[in-house]
């Protein structure tokens, strides 16, 4: 992802915000305490995938699949731990995105 965001950058965060799901757990990732406790904070780490999965009610392929969609459109990012994946927000690049679609679009 570049710093300013191209269109191609944008049909990308659109896309990935075209699926309610996906749009939800964006949202959810916005308090990542509300998920159940995990062996490293959620606020630091991000939260495992397999909380992610759970609250939306998808299969672990599913779950993987929407969040692929989300890193690929740089909303969210991804840190290993183990053999568990945590994901959390990009607010800087969400500001970012938020800041160019108000002035630029």
């Amino acid at each position: 992802m570049s710093e300013l965001p191209d269109s191609t950058d944008l049909a990308l965060v659109f896309k990935a915000l075209s699926n309610p799901t996906r749009v939800r757990i964006l949202q959810w990732l916005k308090d990542p305490g509300s998920f159940p406790p995990q062996l490293e904070p959620a606020e630091e780490v991000g939260v495992c995938l397999k909380h992610i999965q759970a609250r939306a009610e998808v299969s672990q392929s599913t779950a993987s699949q929407y969040m692929a969609a989300l890193q690929s459109a740089g909303l969210v990012t991804s840190h290993r731990i183990g053999q568990w994946t945590h994901y959390r927000r990009d607010e800087d690049r969400i500001a970012r995105l938020a800041d160019h679609i108000r002035t630029e679009l």
